[in-house]
């Protein structure tokens, strides 16, 4: 017996449920207006805050190849001291530390209306969804204890 169980590869039949959950999240983004940047910048925020390695890894990888540029990357885990984010971006991202920090009484709170205004209901429920697929993927991968290496060289 292991502690590092992959869960993916333990109980494929319920880590093939939270992709489709996931991919249902995306859809639904996507479909409310939310950009293909934006879901990675939700999905890289809520794995900084967990410190999921191995998300940040896929979902940094991801960001740049839809054109992210590393200076807002390097800057999103201190987005609320910067001027580098859109206001859409930054209710996006107060939802997703509101979903990630959640157990946090020192940090939960009711976020005011006036944090939300630049998005619609559906766009706020969203985001909600976005993060908290992304928190369940955190939690696997931490848990699972999956490796992060540098990628081989050819």
């Amino acid at each position: 017996m292991s502690a590092d169980v992959w869960l993916d590869k333990e109980s494929p039949e319920v880590y093939q449920a939270l992709v489709e959950t996931g991919r249902a999240a995306g859809r639904a983004a996507l479909a409310t207006g939310i950009d293909k940047r934006l879901i990675e910048l939700i999905r890289i925020r809520a794995s900084q805050i967990n410190g999921c390695a191995y998300c940040l890894r896929i979902h940094v990888a991801d960001a740049i190849a839809l054109g992210e540029t590393t200076e807002r990357l390097a800057i999103l885990s201190a987005w609320r001291d910067s001027e580098y984010f859109s206001p859409v971006e930054q209710a996006a991202l107060a939802i997703t530390e509101d979903v990630t920090l959640i157990a946090d009484v020192q940090h939960r709170r009711r976020l005011p209306d006036d944090d939300l205004s630049t998005l619609t209901n559906g766009q706020i429920a969203a985001v909600r969804w976005l993060a908290i697929v992304i928190n369940a993927f955190n939690r696997v991968s931490i848990t699972s204890h999956y490796p992060v290496r540098p990628e081989q060289a050819d």
